[in-house]
């Protein structure tokens, strides 16, 4: 019975040191992977591979001896998170043991080799001064609550704002691959699963949703809404979540509005369009619009507050928005996201709830009950 506890406890000891990232081997990638400089690693096949360094894309001189090579490196990356990859099941999303998101698929689906490619996240999740110093934001919209493009740096700044969320708070988090770095202590992290060969034991985000409302969250975090589990995060909003965050594919505040609707109707739920614009309105209270830009930088260039509904239209008002004011010497994008002059709606309820913000957004839109107000500009 002794030598079955210690044999245990020596494969836990292993599993824990396999764990680190420095402890595996991922063949000629491991020093790009290693390389703080580097935010994602793109394999086209054994003989290229593509790097991004601030925002720029080249082409690396590594590559795998061969095929054979590669595979076998996707493979170990695909089994340290429980998942395989063969002919049956030629695709995969899964994570590195630090967290940066892979995507791997290979041939037959694959025409010129197996690709591999990995957007990685910094070992030090970044802060609200980060993106502050990145110019990603200002200062005074560091207070605000995300939808964006490929690439745009949504799930970056999810992270930033899930920082604000109070360490007095339970907050439970929803991915396909883990990859939010939350430093709240009280948190409970949950991931899909994809189907097995034949077709069962699948575990979608929807599932997850409907059972982190039995979990008694304050707040649920989902990576990214992408189908039916849109309804069930808005439903979640407007019975007692609020502050609940989540990230969404679109490429303005309105078209965010528009796939959200969309999304809803993924469900399968038969729902009036007038009753879908309700509960969007009820439920979202601010956007945050991220692009990455023609220099490569990722920017935040709108927020967006959802005002409520005029008839069927849902109303929108910009609060910040980027301002673009063309390329200096070297090909990088000169701007700053401005405030636009209108005061949110939503000060009133941060400052009823005695919400800490920065001394820049206070100075911006000040409290209007404070003894001290005076009217003026952009009050």
């Amino acid at each position: 019975m002794g030598s079955t506890v210690t044999f245990h406890l020596a494969e836990l000891e292993s599993a824990a040191e396999a764990r680190s990232l420095d402890a595996r081997d991922y063949g000629p990638i491991t020093p790009l992977l290693n390389d703080d400089s580097i935010s994602e690693v793109m394999v086209n096949g054994a003989g290229q591979i593509y790097i991004e360094r601030k925002g720029q894309l080249s082409l690396s001189d590594v590559t795998f001896a061969s095929e054979a090579d590669l595979i076998r490196v996707i493979r170990e990356i695909a089994a340290f998170v429980g998942r395989r990859i063969d002919d049956d099941s030629p695709m995969v999303d899964c994570r590195l043991p630090d967290g940066s998101r892979v995507n791997a698929i290979i041939p037959p689906l694959a025409i010129d080799g197996a690709s591999l490619t990995i957007r990685k996240f910094a070992r030090e999740p970044f802060t609200v001064q980060d993106l502050i110093s990145f110019g990603t934001l200002t200062a005074e919209a560091a207070g605000f609550l995300v939808a964006g493009g490929t690439g745009s740096g949504k799930t970056t700044t999810l992270n930033v704002l899930s920082s604000f969320i109070p360490d007095t708070e339970r907050v439970v988090t929803i991915e396909d691959a883990a990859e939010l770095q939350l430093r709240q202590p009280h948190k409970v992290r949950l991931e899909s699963r994809p189907a097995r060969i034949d077709g069962s034991g699948r575990i979608s985000i929807r599932d997850l949703v409907v059972n982190a409302l039995r979990m008694r969250p304050d707040r649920i975090v989902i990576g990214e809404c992408r189908s039916g589990e849109a309804l069930d995060m808005l439903q979640a909003m407007n019975t007692g979540h609020d502050g609940s965050l989540t990230t969404i594919h679109a490429n303005s505040p309105r078209d965010t509005l528009s796939r959200l609707e969309t999304l809803v109707l993924m469900s399968g739920v038969d729902l009036p369009q007038r009753a879908i614009r309700e509960q969007i309105a009820s439920a979202i209270h601010l956007i945050v619009q991220q692009s990455r830009l023609r220099d490569g930088s990722r920017r935040i260039t709108n927020i967006t507050e959802v005002v409520g509904r005029e008839g069927d239209t849902i109303t929108l008002q910009d609060v910040f928005l980027f301002e673009d004011s063309g390329m200096d010497g070297n090909g990088r994008l000169q701007g700053k996201l401005s405030p636009t002059g209108i005061r949110p709606n939503a000060m009133a309820k941060i400052y009823s709830k005695r919400v800490a913000i920065s001394p820049a957004l206070a100075a911006l839109f000040p409290d209007r009950k404070a003894p001290d107000f005076t009217v003026g500009v952009r009050r």
